[in-house]
């Protein structure tokens, strides 16, 4: 249903996927930060933190539609400082690995001078493709709670 197609001369991808192609129902997620969704409060002040947390928000709220990491198509990741975010890498690496898994969808990472929630550092909107049938209306989900 999703398939990496990066051109067969350019080196393989580090993370993420150049070129995804997929073929469903279309999931789109506005961008989610790394905060508590319930409380409405950041879990931390932390990058990596917020990633894990954002991380497990989209994931709820891919979840709500019948979705799994797996239909993750695209991420686009805005953050707000680059040297935070390549200090942090490995953390954040291993929190999208401990998260979704061995998936990696096309992504970019876009560098901001600030997001809505003044102490937010990341925000991630996400793109997915469902199988027709999976796809739900409405489907109830708990939130997740990231993976410590």
């Amino acid at each position: 249903m999703i398939t990496p197609v990066n051109p067969p001369d350019w080196p393989h991808p580090s993370g993420y996927s150049n070129v995804v192609v997929g073929e469903g129902k279309l999931v789109a997620i506005a961008g989610q930060i790394g905060w508590d969704p319930v409380r409405e409060e950041l879990v931390s002040d932390d990058l990596a933190q917020q990633c894990r947390q954002a991380i497990a928000n989209m994931l709820t709220a891919l979840e709500s539609a019948g979705g799994k990491a797996e239909h993750l198509l695209r991420l686009t990741w805005y953050i707000t400082d680059r040297d935070a975010y390549l200090k942090n890498a490995h953390r954040i690496e291993q929190a999208y690995r401990e998260e979704v898994g061995e998936h990696y969808p096309a992504m970019s990472v876009v560098i901001v001078s600030g997001l809505l929630e003044p102490r937010a550092k990341v925000q991630i909107e996400a793109t997915a493709v469902l199988e027709p049938k999976k796809a739900t209306k409405g489907k109830t989900s708990k939130a997740r709670v990231p993976r410590k």
